[in-house]
């Protein structure tokens, strides 16, 4: 659930003070955010205005689970289905860090 940013820019605003997502919060990307594929670095990749994420395979698993629809709880219950075990302190460690970065908006559940 690695972030590395590449390109020209990065975001400075790496926390918020109080920033945290409940297992009713339902995660999307922002609007200037998009998740899509790079061919060229053959993984799915994070774009944010002058910045790519390249995500790791559970990142981007994660992010795509972020539609609105999902709660976070639902979010860990189907990484879990997937893989072995899923540290669920990691995931919501993970989309407190992007919605923080306002890379992820949250709504209630």
């Amino acid at each position: 659930m690695d972030l590395t940013p590449t390109g020209a820019t990065q975001t400075s605003a790496t926390t918020r003070p109080g920033v945290t997502v409940s297992d009713a919060d339902r995660p999307r990307l922002a609007r200037h955010v998009r998740l899509t594929f790079s061919r060229t670095r053959q993984c799915q990749v994070l774009l944010h205005p002058e910045t790519v994420v390249v995500l790791n395979g559970t990142g981007a698993d994660i992010l795509e689970l972020c539609d609105g629809r999902h709660t976070v709880a639902e979010i860990v219950t189907e990484l879990g289905t997937r893989y072995q075990s899923v540290p669920d302190d990691e995931v919501r460690q993970f989309l407190t860090r992007l919605v923080a970065r306002r890379w992820l908006e949250v709504g209630d559940g």
